[in-house]
C-alpha cells in the first residue's frame, strides 16, 4: 500500500511537471498530448526493455565463444519491444544542452518504426520541432526520475494509463473519448476472458481493451500474442495512433482501420469474431438510416427513425453489431448507457429480440461518476453464444452501484479487491467454486502477510522498515527529547497529568504490540496447514476475526498516543513557559515529533490493511456462505426471462435486485473525514484559480 500511494506521489508530480511545460511550448493542450505521450512510450517502452533484458541475454545461445546479439524477436517473446542504443530513453536524457533533442527523439522514433513496420508513420516525429531544446530536455527530465528506477513492477505502464487519464480529463481530445476507464475495461475482460481467438473493439480508442485482454492471456503465464489477434475500428487518425503506440508499448500488435463503424466493416468480422469488447459513444442519434437499414450487421431490424431519416438512438445499433460479430461461441463485453437497458418503443423490440436468443449472459450496474470526462451512470452488458443450456433463458443481474472507491473528488472507480469479489460472483454463476474459495484463502493469506508487514516489511526503495517498533522508538526518542525540561518542573506542574496518561499507555502499548505479534505468528502457522473447503474457510474467516479487532485497537492506540505526546508539549510550551528555558530543545522536540508522526502514519496504514482483507473474504463469506450463487437483496439476482418479460423486457439490474439494505461503517474515521474533507476544498480552491485565470486570459484575448 505504501509503494501504492508512493507511485501515485509520483504520477500526480510527473503530470504536473509536464503540463506546467506545456506554457513554454506553442501547442495547445490538445495538441500537446502526442508529443508527450510520444515520450512518455519511450519512458514506458524503456522500462519494459530494461524489465526483460537480463533474463533474455542469459538464454542468448552462443557459438565460438560469441553470443548472438539481441533481437525484436526475443523481446516479442517478453510483451517488449527492442530498443536500438539511440532509442533507449537513457541516451536522450544524457544529451547535453548543446545538442539537438528534437532531431535526437525524431531519430530515435525512426529506429522503432525501421523495426516495427506496425508503427511506421505512427510515431510523433515532427511535433517535437515545435518544442524548445531546453524544454524538451526539461520534459526528459521529468519522465525520467530516479526513484522510478528502484521500484518494482509496471510503474511505467500505470504512468501512461494515468497521462491518458489526465488528458482525458483535459479534454485534450475528443472530449476524453479515446479513454475508458481502466477498472472497467478490466472487468470487462476478466468477466468474457479471452482465452484465444480474434479480439474486436469497434469502437477501440486507445487500444486499453486489447491491453487487459492481453494481461487476461499473461495471468495464465501464456503468451498474448501467440493466443489472441487484435481488431480494431476508430475514426480518428490521431488516436489510432495513440491505440498502435498503447499495443506496441505492451508488445502486442492489432489491425486498427480508419473507419466509420455504423457504415463500414473493413475486416469483414460478421459471426466470425471470438470476443467483442468495447467502450462506444452513448445516445448518438447521427445515424443516416438508409444506410443501415439493410445491414445484414443488424440481425433485429432498426431500432427507430426520426422524421430527419436519422436512427433515434445508435444504442441498439452498437449492440446489434456486437452481437452479430460473435461466432457460435463467442463473447462479448462493452460499455453502455444506462438508458438502454430500459429504452422503450422501437428499443425494447430489439431487446427483446436480443434476451429471446438467449444469448444475454450478465447486466451490470455501475455508478456515475466512473469516466473522467462524463459523470452519468452506465452499465456493462455480457453477451455469451455458448451459455449452458440450463441457463439460456436466465440473466445474471448485478448491481455494483455501492461498491466504488473514491479516487479524487470527481472521480470514482473499483480497487482490485472490489473487482476481484464482482468476479467472484461470476464465477459463483459459472459454477467456478474453486476460484471462489481460492480468493477467499488468498485474502486470509494476505491479511496475515499484512500482519506480519506491521513489524518487518520491505519500503519502496528496497530497504528494510519495522512500522510498530518503528513507531514505539520514535515515540521513545520523543518522550526522551522532552525529558531535560520535564525535569526541571516541580512535581506538582501543570504537566504532570499528561506525562502520567502517556507513561501509563506506552507500556500498554508494547504489551498490545507483543501480543498482535505473535497471534499473527500462530495463526501464519496455522494458515500452512489449512484446508480450502469452504466450512474451515468460514472458520478461519471467524477465527481471525478477533485479529483485526486487535489491529483496530492498536490503530486507535497509535493515534492515542500520538495525541498524547502533543497534548504534553503544548501543556509544556503554554503552562509551563517552556520556550523560555535553555532545558527546552525546541528544534530537537519538533523534528523528532514530525518523526513520531510519519512512524504513526507508516504504522497506522499498516495495521488497517489486516482488516482491509479480512473484510474483504468476510464480504465474500457473509453473502455466499454455501460458496453458492444466491440472491442478495440490492447486489444480485439471476432472473429469468419470464420475469424480464414482465418487466417491458428491461435489463435494468436495479429492477430485479430491489435495494441493499444500509450499512453500518464501523471503520469510519471522523478525522480522516475532516483530512477529506479539507483536501476537496483544496481542490476546489485550485480550480476556482484556475478557472478565474481561464476567464482572465479570455477577457484579456477579447480585449475587454
Amino acid at each position: 500500500m505504501a509503494q501504492l500511494k508512493h507511485i501515485e506521489a509520483i504520477e500526480k508530480r510527473l503530470w504536473s511537471a509536464a503540463d506546467t511545460l506545456r506554457a513554454n511550448s506553442n501547442y495547445a493542450s490538445n495538441e500537446y498530448f502526442l508529443p508527450v505521450m510520444g515520450l512518455v512510450f519511450l519512458r514506458h517502452a524503456y522500462s519494459r526493455y530494461l524489465g526483460v533484458k537480463d533474463a533474455i541475454e542469459a538464454g542468448l545461445p552462443t557459438r565460438g565463444g560469441k553470443t548472438r546479439p539481441l533481437t525484436k524477436e526475443d523481446f516479442s517473446q517478453k510483451s517488449a519491444i527492442f530498443l536500438q542504443p539511440k532509442a533507449q530513453f537513457d541516451s536522450l536524457v544524457a544529451l547535453p544542452d548543446s545538442a539537438d533533442r528534437a532531431k535526437a527523439i525524431i531519430d530515435a522514433m525512426e529506429s522503432i518504426e525501421a523495426d516495427y513496420e506496425n508503427l511506421r508513420g505512427v510515431l510523433p516525429k515532427s511535433e517535437y520541432q515545435e518544442l524548445d531544446n531546453a524544454v524538451l530536455g526539461q520534459l526528459l527530465r521529468t519522465l525520467n526520475p530516479e526513484e522510478l528506477k528502484r521500484v518494482s513492477g509496471d510503474v511505467f505502464g500505470r504512468i501512461y494509463e494515468y497521462f491518458l487519464t489526465q488528458f482525458a480529463d483535459q479534454k485534450a481530445h475528443d472530449g476524453g473519448e479515446f479513454f475508458t476507464p481502466v477498472s472497467l475495461v478490466s472487468l470487462i475482460a476478466n468477466v468474457i476472458e479471452p482465452a484465444g481467438g480474434t479480439v474486436l473493439d469497434p469502437a477501440c480508442g486507445s487500444g486499453g481493451m486489447f491491453v487487459q485482454s492481453a494481461r487476461v492471456v499473461e495471468q495464465r503465464r501464456e503468451n498474448p500474442t501467440e493466443k489472441l489477434t487484435f481488431y480494431g475500428l476508430e475514426k480518428n487518425a490521431t488516436t489510432i495512433r495513440l491505440a498502435k503506440m498503447n499495443l506496441s508499448v505492451h508488445g502486442l500488435e492489432g489491425d486498427i482501420q480508419k473507419s466509420i463503424t455504423y457504415y463500414e466493416d473493413p475486416h469483414e468480422l460478421l459471426r466470425k469474431a471470438d470476443f467483442v469488447m468495447a467502450n462506444p459513444p452513448f445516445n448518438v442519434d447521427e445515424i443516416d438510416a438508409d444506410k443501415v437499414k439493410s445491414d445484414p450487421r443488424l440481425p433485429f431490424g432498426l431500432p427507430g427513425v426520426n422524421k430527419k431519416g436519422k436512427v433515434s438512438n445508435g444504442n441498439y445499433v452498437w449492440i446489434s453489431y456486437f452481437y452479430s460479430y460473435l461466432n457460435e461461441q463467442g463473447r462479448a463485453g462493452f460499455v453502455m448507457s444506462s438508458q438502454a437497458s430500459s429504452a422503450g418503443r422501437d428499443e425494447a423490440k430489439v431487446r427483446q429480440k436480443l434476451v429471446e436468443t438467449g444469448d444475454v449472459d450478465i447486466m451490470v450496474a455501475i455508478r456515475s461518476n466512473f469516466f473522467y470526462t462524463r459523470t452519468v451512470p452506465c452499465e456493462l452488458w455480457f453477451l455469451n453464444r455458448a451459455k449452458p443450456e440450463a441457463y439460456r433463458d436466465k440473466v445474471l443481474m448485478i448491481d455494483a452501484r455501492n461498491i466504488y472507491r473514491k479516487v479524487t473528488r470527481k472521480i470514482y472507480d473499483f480497487s482490485p479487491e472490489q473487482e476481484q469479489n464482482l468476479l467472484a460472483i461470476v464465477w459463483l454463476y459459472r459454477g467456478e467454486t474453486g476460484r471462489y474459495l481460492d480468493l477467499v484463502a488468498d485474502y486470509c493469506r494476505r491479511m496475515l502477510v499484512e500482519g506480519a508487514a506491521c513489524f518487518t516489511m520491505k519500503d519502496e526503495e528496497g530497504e528494510t522498515v519495522e512500522p510498530l517498533p518503528d513507531f514505539i522508538e520514535a515515540l521513545g526518542t520523543l518522550r526522551g527529547s522532552i525529558e531535560p525540561f520535564l525535569k526541571t518542573l516541580a512535581k506538582d506542574a501543570p504537566h504532570v497529568e499528561p506525562l502520567k496518561e502517556l507513561d501509563d499507555a506506552i507500556p500498554l502499548f508494547k504489551a498490545d504490540a507483543e501480543a498482535f505479534r505473535k497471534n499473527v505468528s500462530e495463526q501464519q502457522a496455522a494458515c500452512g496447514t489449512q484446508k480450502t473447503t469452504n466450512g474451515e474457510l468460514k472458520k478461519a474467516v471467524d477465527r481471525l476475526a478477533a485479529l483485526t479487532e486487535i489491529s483496530r485497537n492498536l490503530v486507535k492506540q497509535s493515534d492515542l498516543l500520538y495525541k498524547l505526546a502533543c497534548r504534553l508539549i503544548e501543556t509544556c510550551e503554554n503552562e509551563c513557559d517552556a520556550r523560555d528555558s535553555d532545558a527546552w530543545a525546541g528544534r530537537d522536540i519538533t523534528r523528532a515529533r514530525k518523526a513520531a508522526d510519519e512512524a504513526r502514519a507508516l504504522a497506522v496504514e499498516q495495521l488497517k490493511q489486516v482488516r482491509y482483507f479480512w473484510k474483504q473474504a468476510h464480504w465474500l463469506t457473509e453473502r455466499f456462505p454455501d460458496a453458492e450463487l444466491r440472491a442478495m437483496e440490492g447486489l444480485v439476482k439471476l432472473v429469468d426471462r419470464t420475469e424480464i418479460k414482465a418487466n417491458d423486457w428491461s435489463l435494468t439490474p436495479g429492477r430485479y435486485v430491489g435495494v441493499a439494505p444500509e450499512e453500518k461503517d464501523e471503520d469510519f474515521d471522523f478525522e480522516e473525514a475532516l483530512r477529506d474533507i479539507h483536501v476537496e476544498l483544496e481542490d476546489l480552491n485550485a480550480e476556482a484559480v484556475q478557472l478565474a485565470a481561464t476567464i482572465r486570459k479570455n477577457f484579456e484575448e477579447l480585449r475587454i
